[in-house]
């Protein structure tokens, strides 16, 4: 490897799925494990700034670009585990396999239990650092063990799910840069069977009652027509996939906020209108412990909060190089021409839009790059 001197000449935004933003120094694309940890090794020893790039489908980079070395993970290994010591089966990718890619060998295998995940873009390794979920199944739920660097000590390591910290779409991996996912381990279930069919959309469209299992295949395929729809299936020609996926995550509410906060949405919607809401589990890392007694924590949906501020699919107008999907309201997508700072004027105007109107605050759920929403 050799250094590049600036200007910045190494274009990144081919590497999102937003294809946005500036360029790099330099971009390293790393084959395996060992050449990851060696590329982040002598890139370290050098002090030189490093951004890690999967598949790239969870960043926003900024129009600035990244002043250092982009390592790109491609490495590309899938392994089954028969289970015959755990008595159960599992599969151990490398992190630079394509998240999807991963889904469909398990299922082509002979094995369920990651067919609800179907179709979200990616890679494997990113997904336990968002706590990936889809579909009434996270990454949480079928996680047997993550191989991290630790770039303070040069180590590699195997972590458990209990050391993560996970939570809605987060972990203790998320928006810090001392740890490298370079593996990642899932259990699968024997016979193909799914996971139990817990999202009722996607139920009723597999013909069973929540809770029920079915063939794996046959939720892959229901899953990823439900995504299409949406525009949640990459497709080079569809801008509506140009994009991060989900911007803002679904708004949890404290227990005690929750009646208020239903209160000012029904005022501005009407008593009439049913407004989504679900109970929302402990969320992690709060340093608080749990009380029993404490009202239950709600989640709510962005999207429904999006459209009822009045920001519809498509918004703002069928010309603008930055539009709210016209599928899912949920995404934010470039047409072609944007800039990333485009795209966050859009985002800051959806985000304040919802909380003048209801109250709630959206969190984006894109890791920023040089740039801030």
């Amino acid at each position: 490897m050799t250094d590049t001197q600036t200007p910045l000449s190494a274009p990144l935004a081919e590497l999102t799925t937003l294809r946005l933003g500036g360029p790099a120094r330099e971009i390293v694309r790393c084959p395996d494990t060992r050449s990851i940890v060696e590329t982040i090794q002598e890139l370290d020893e050098r002090s030189e700034p490093v951004l890690v790039i999967g598949g790239g489908s969870n960043l926003v980079i900024g129009d600035a670009g990244f002043d250092g070395t982009a390592v790109v993970l491609a490495s590309s290994r899938i392994e089954f585990g028969s289970g015959r010591e755990s008595g159960r089966p599992h599969v151990v990718a490398d992190a630079g396999v394509g998240w999807d890619d991963l889904v469909a060998a398990t299922v082509e295998a002979g094995f369920g239990g990651l067919e609800c995940l179907s179709g979200i873009p990616g890679a494997a390794g990113a997904t336990p650092v968002q706590n990936v979920g889809a579909y009434g199944v996270e990454v949480a739920d079928i996680l047997r063990s993550v191989q991290v660097l630790d770039r303070r000590s040069g180590t590699l390591r195997w972590v458990s799910p209990a050391e993560l910290g996970l939570g809605y779409r987060t972990s203790n991996l998320k928006h810090r840069n001392d740890f490298v996912v370079v593996a990642v381990s899932f259990w699968l279930n024997d016979d193909r069977a799914s996971q139990p069919i817990r999202y009722r959309e996607l139920a009723t469209t597999v013909g069973v009652e929540p809770g029920d299992r079915v063939d794996a295949v046959t939720a892959r395929e229901a899953v990823l027509g439900l995504r299409r729809g949406k525009g949640m299936v990459l497709d080079p020609d569809d801008f509506d996939t140009w994009s991060a996926g989900s911007f803002f995550t679904n708004p949890i509410v404290d227990g005690e906020d929750a009646p208020a906060v239903l209160e000012r949405i029904a005022a501005r919607v009407g008593d009439d209108v049913a407004i989504p809401s679900y109970p929302a589990g402990p969320q992690p890392n709060t340093g608080d412990s749990p009380n029993a007694d404490a009202p239950t924590a709600i989640k709510l949906s962005a999207g429904w909060l999006i459209e009822r501020a009045g920001f519809g699919r498509g918004y703002p107008s069928a010309d603008a190089p930055v539009r709210l999907s016209t599928k899912h309201t949920l995404a934010l997508t470039n047409r072609g021409a944007a800039t990333t700072e485009q795209l966050l004027t859009l985002a800051r105007e959806v985000r304040d839009g919802v909380l003048d109107t209801f109250g709630v605050t959206l969190r984006p759920e894109p890791v920023f790059v040089n740039c801030a929403l």
